[in-house]
């Protein structure tokens, strides 16, 4: 059985209004949006959750959201769980984007670019927590994963302005 990522708040392909970003000229509701998976690869101990743009004119992409030691008994992240301890499983830590903080930062590529795409993936791991602070890098918590990862499933959504 293959290992899946979904959202009921992505419809067609696109991200909505309610998931862009607030700030940088865009006018969303900058709301993480709900994330669900099926069919984990056996032993699994946790996951990492990361939303990545490949298309921000940056060089190098752009960091929207990471979301590490992500129990494995759990199976959703809700609409809002972001910046919510009362929505975000037990022990869950997210850590600093490209936007400097932690917690999700919508989208909001640049007006007149074409629609960006918006990649979540969710990498389970063989480790039930990385070491890591809500400081640590996209990169370092990326070089920590791929050293522990076993699978992983994506779902790729699209924003344009």
């Amino acid at each position: 059985m293959t290992f899946t990522l979904s959202s009921t708040d992505v419809k067609n392909g696109v991200l909505t209004e309610a998931q862009v970003l607030n700030t940088f000229g865009c006018s969303g509701g900058n709301v993480s949006p709900q994330l669900s998976w099926a069919n984990a690869p056996a032993g699994t101990k946790s996951f990492v959750l990361t939303m990545f743009d490949p298309d921000a004119p940056t060089g190098s992409g752009f960091w929207h959201w990471v979301v590490v030691n992500i129990p494995s008994s759990a199976g959703a992240l809700a609409n809002g769980a972001s910046r919510s301890a009362a929505k975000l499983p037990a022990g869950t830590l997210e850590t600093r984007t490209d936007l400097g903080a932690p917690g999700y930062g919508g989208p909001c590529p640049p007006a007149g670019h074409k629609p960006h795409r918006y990649i979540f993936t969710l990498h389970a791991l063989k480790v039930e927590k990385l070491d890591v602070d809500v400081q640590t890098s996209a990169a370092v918590i990326g070089f920590n994963v791929h050293m522990q990862e076993i699978g992983r499933a994506t779902l790729t959504a699209r924003y344009g302005r």
